[in-house]
């Protein structure tokens, strides 16, 4: 049998080990249990996450409230919608907020200069508290080295009640090069905080996600903002080269992600 000393060692051994994958994921790997039941702990944790999940996806985006007057006037941002009327609507209908309503798209028209090397826009999408959270951290990243690349950028606007496909009427609407949507993911619950930048080459009508690429997971414990402005403006980079965007053109099979 083992003797007392020995056990111990094990057990201290598995303790590290187990703190070692928890430090690795936010999943909630071997968290224990009471009897058949999670932990108290366990159990009002997931609530809190289920709950911060229900108010991202709900919240209203407010540019005020959410980016901050500072925010606003830096980039004379300005807010346009789909054509989902409220938020009701743009969960029971993603087709209505593929389509910019009448008056964004005048405004939109007057506002953006066309055939920008790179359009940048916001999107709300299924967490405004993504958007909230990250949209300030990567936006000037992506903005300076635009610039730095010799790139004209478009004017910055953000879309109410969004989905990913607003990208091809955007792209008909003002021909920039390269779309960049930077959109709240739907939450989770590791994190209600996780931004997506969907991108796409001259985008048109007849494009679908076979046409576009995606960069994910941009939030605090995933993709931080510099590794994702690099990633973004990277492949950008190769989509204007290539002249074309979607699944043929992998950052894997360019070497543009770092291999660790």
């Amino acid at each position: 049998m083992d003797s007392r000393d020995e056990k111990l060692d094990r057990a201290s051994d598995l303790s590290e080990i187990i703190r070692q994958v928890q430090a690795r994921t936010p999943a909630r790997l071997l968290a224990g249990r009471s009897g058949a039941a999670y932990r108290t702990s366990t159990q009002m944790d997931l609530r809190e996450a289920h709950a911060a999940a229900r108010d991202a996806v709900r919240a209203e985006m407010n540019l005020l409230a959410d980016f901050g007057d500072d925010f606003v006037r830096q980039w004379n941002l300005f807010e346009v919608s789909s054509q989902a009327r409220n938020k009701d609507e743009y969960l029971l209908r993603p087709d209505l907020g593929r389509r910019l309503e009448k008056s964004s798209r005048e405004e939109i028209s007057k506002r953006c200069s066309e055939a920008s090397d790179l359009q940048i826009v916001i999107g709300d999408g299924l967490s405004v508290t993504a958007i909230a959270a990250q949209v300030p951290k990567l936006l000037p990243l992506l903005h300076d080295g635009a610039l730095l690349r010799g790139w004209s950028v478009g004017q910055l606007f953000a879309i109410r009640y969004c989905r990913v496909g607003i990208l091809n009427e955007i792209g008909e609407l003002i021909s920039p090069k390269v779309v960049i949507l930077l959109i709240g993911e739907r939450p989770g619950l590791a994190t209600a905080e996780s931004l997506s930048a969907y991108m796409a080459y001259r985008p048109k009508w007849s494009d679908t996600d076979a046409q576009r690429n995606l960069i994910s997971n941009i939030h605090a414990r995933g993709v931080g903002p510099q590794q994702a402005a690099a990633r973004i403006l990277n492949l950008a980079a190769a989509m204007m080269a290539a002249q074309y965007s979607g699944y043929e053109l992998r950052e894997e099979k360019l070497g543009l992600l770092r291999q660790d």
